[in-house]
């Protein structure tokens, strides 16, 4: 079950070199494909090919699941348009191909400015340097396995589920200026609840990072889905799993506090795939009100 954007996917231009048929039947129509939600910044959608079939977009080759399961993320700030090739291989010489441009739909973010904030606030102090540059790495790390699972990544995309509930204070994409200066924007979001409750698994997934304090983010667990789509849990006050677990839906991994850079309670959920940042908040559904 997923929460659907109201912006709607279109197609510019298609240009077969041989006609295919479509491939995947599900409520967004496209040509080569369909995929099962619309194509926005942030989204992670999905379709279904032939087993044999490669697809790439912008020149990057996909990973096919056993099942003909293909997934594609769009960062924040997604170009309006991405390029589609499909290629089917057949038993001769020649394959067939089919290509298409993809409209990508733009958003509106938040952006909130902020002056007169003493410098030593808003950035680290140089003695922590080393420190940040080291955890940023062991970041890194945690998401540079490909684990092919597909058991893993289909019962993922089968459906994701709310790893916490509760008033969300913080959202996808917004960014902060403070005294002029651009700040990162927040790639998550934030679910402001006590410390202490728990944390459970949004899908199924292996455990490739727990730690108890890094800098910014404090008690942080990353959660690998297979395929290079992971999720991070941020500010922890307890981390109840170890690199290695394998989890699925619902299990808990830790409980909320306000460790690292936080100035309260609340879990801050993200989302990777490959090397773009995906907003969580589009595949789950809308936050059940109290």
């Amino acid at each position: 079950m997923f929460s659907r954007p109201h912006s709607k996917f279109g197609v510019l231009k298609l240009t077969p070199v041989i006609a295919l048929p479509l491939m995947f039947a599900s409520a967004v129509s496209s040509a080569c494909l369909e995929f099962n939600a619309p194509l926005q910044q942030g989204a992670l959608v999905w379709s279904t090919v032939e087993p044999g079939t490669s697809v790439s977009v912008d020149g990057q080759d996909l990973d096919v699941l056993d099942d003909g399961t293909v997934i594609i993320g769009f960062g924040r700030d997604a170009k309006s348009t991405s390029e589609l090739l499909v290629k089917k291989a057949e038993s001769t010489a020649q394959a067939m191909e089919c290509s298409q441009t993809l409209a990508i739909t733009g958003r509106d973010y938040q952006i909130q400015r902020v002056e007169g904030v003493p410098a030593q606030t808003v950035n680290p102090p140089p003695e922590r340097m080393a420190r940040i540059r080291r955890e940023g790495a062991m970041v890194s790390n945690a998401r540079r396995d490909r684990i092919e699972r597909p058991d893993l990544t289909e019962a993922a995309i089968g459906g994701f589920i709310w790893p916490v509930k509760g008033p969300i204070s913080g959202v996808y994409g917004s960014q902060r200026y403070y005294n002029g200066e651009p700040k990162r924007p927040h790639y998550g979001v934030d679910v402001a609840v006590p410390t202490g409750t728990l944390v459970r698994a949004p899908a199924a997934g292996v455990v490739t990072m727990a730690e108890a304090d890094l800098f910014y983010s404090g008690g942080t667990i990353i959660l690998d889905h297979g395929y290079r789509l992971s999720s991070s849990f941020l500010h922890l006050s307890k981390v109840r799993v170890e690199v290695g677990a394998e989890v699925k839906a619902g299990d808990i991994l830790g409980e909320v506090g306000s460790t690292g850079r936080a100035t309260g309670p609340h879990l801050d959920w993200r989302m990777n795939w490959r090397d773009r940042r995906i907003d969580p908040q589009l595949l789950v559904p809308p936050m059940p009100m109290p």
